[in-house]
């Protein structure tokens, strides 16, 4: 049996692709970039701290649905966390016992502060918080790209899509409130004001989530 030019020649590119593809898997197996290194950090901490607030805000309401409501939210900041995890584990990007300690910290405080502080405040704040967190998974997106990697895409995206949602829902669930008016101008977040660009009536999809939040100033330290 002959065996042609373009045979080899195929059998050659073949081979060629798999080792350029397995090098750039290699090569990116551990970020180099030191921001989005403590994004993920950051992000993975966080999301416990938020996790444990919503424990205690659930706890001091009394209406069953708001309740209910709460813990599903809460339940989505757990597998948040579990995601960021899996994928700090992918580039061996190391729990910090630091942000852990910390965000354990004010996660604690803020939920024990939700049983003394009423009910409009506990859902502004959360709201407000959530509104910044939205940007914080779409700019991640955005610098993984900018390595090359895009795997990590729908995940990204999809957290921070179900932020917004929060936002959405915590802002629905005080819009009518008096103290709601003073509260937006001091803090510029409300009703006519979000840290983000995103609206969930007319998202843009996966494929062109880099156009938002190009102005979004992350807080990450």
């Amino acid at each position: 049996m002959s065996i042609t030019l373009t045979q080899i020649h195929l059998v050659f590119s073949v081979v060629s692709e798999s080792i350029d593809s397995s090098r750039t898997y290699c090569s990116i197996m551990k970020l180099k970039n030191h921001q989005l290194s403590r994004a993920l950090q950051t992000a993975y901490s966080a999301e416990r701290a938020a996790s444990y607030a919503y424990i205690g805000h659930a706890s001091s309401l009394k209406d069953p649905d708001e309740i209910e409501a709460i813990r599903r939210i809460e339940q989505d900041e757990w597998d948040h966390r579990r995601e960021v995890l899996a994928i700090m584990n992918e580039y061996e990007i190391p729990v910090s016992r630091c942000l852990e300690w910390k965000y354990w910290c004010i996660g604690r405080a803020i939920g024990l502060s939700c049983h003394v502080i009423g009910r409009f405040m506990p859902y502004f704040f959360a709201g407000k918080l959530e509104s910044g967190n939205v940007c914080e998974y779409f700019v991640m997106l955005k610098q993984f790209r900018s390595l090359g990697i895009t795997r990590h895409d729908e995940d990204l995206y999809e957290m921070g899509v179900r932020e917004k949602e929060h936002e959405i829902h915590f802002i629905e669930m005080i819009k009518d409130e008096p103290w709601l008016r003073y509260f937006e101008k001091v803090f510029s977040w409300g009703v006519e004001a979000s840290a983000n660009d995103i609206e969930l009536e007319d998202l843009l999809g996966v494929h062109r989530a880099g156009a938002y939040c190009k102005k979004f100033r992350s807080g990450i330290r």
